[in-house]
């Protein structure tokens, strides 16, 4: 079970973050970006499954930089607030938080960063401007970054079926990015989170696989 913790960022600011660390010696450590909901109880399982498959993992609270406390249920208003504060944000002070999260586990050893939704687009980025090995789930905000260059191992994750990341939109990142892992599943956006609509236990058990498979490759 995680807690919460506090981190400082550039500029003396701090931000909450919820942090679970493994029962043993860490396999690594790794940094969750969440979506645009919040760090809610959805991102803290997700902390916590990490956790108790031997990572160091640690979810800023991304939207702490405008607003604390954010948890957005999976409804229309959740989704227009979760908007707002992602443009509040921008993604300079995102990657930012995910640059102090990693630094924060560091005594792990080495950091990669997952993110969902838009902090796919965030673990994309880690990546690029971080040096991080990065998973991406649907990531509907990567193309607009797509001539920054990895820097890093990347995995990433999509829907067939999500209506926001078409498939011409897939194949510009097969194209942009030759050396990565890509995976399609039949399945929609936020496939992975059990509490939206589009969630699917197939798909997301095996995307988990993959993403285990690779930071146990790429982190130990």
């Amino acid at each position: 079970m995680g807690e919460t913790v506090q981190i400082a960022t550039d500029g003396m600011h701090c931000i909450s973050a919820w942090r679970a660390r493994p029962a043993g010696k860490p396999l690594g450590g790794i940094v969750v970006a969440q979506e645009i909901f919040g760090v809610n109880a959805h991102i803290r399982s997700v902390v916590d499954g990490f956790a108790a498959r031997g990572f160091d993992a640690i979810a800023p609270a991304l939207f702490d930089h405008v607003e604390t406390g954010v948890e957005l249920d999976y409804d229309d208003a959740g989704v227009r607030r979760g908007r707002e504060l992602v443009a509040e944000v921008g993604f300079d002070r995102a990657v930012e938080a995910v640059a102090s999260a990693a630094q924060s586990i560091a005594s792990s050893g080495t950091v990669g960063v997952v993110g969902y939704c838009w902090g796919g687009t965030v673990a994309f980025l880690g990546n690029t401007r971080l040096g991080l090995p990065s998973v991406t789930y649907y990531g509907g905000r990567t193309v607009p970054f797509l001539h920054e260059k990895p820097q890093a191992p990347m995995l990433l994750h999509f829907g067939a079926h999500d209506p926001i990341i078409p498939p011409a939109d897939v194949e510009k990142h097969r194209a942009a990015l030759p050396d990565a892992h890509i995976h399609v599943y039949d399945a929609g956006h936020g496939f992975n989170c059990d509490q939206r609509a589009d969630y699917d236990a197939a798909a997301s058990a095996l995307a988990l696989e993959r993403t285990l498979a690779f930071f146990g490759q790429h982190l130990s």
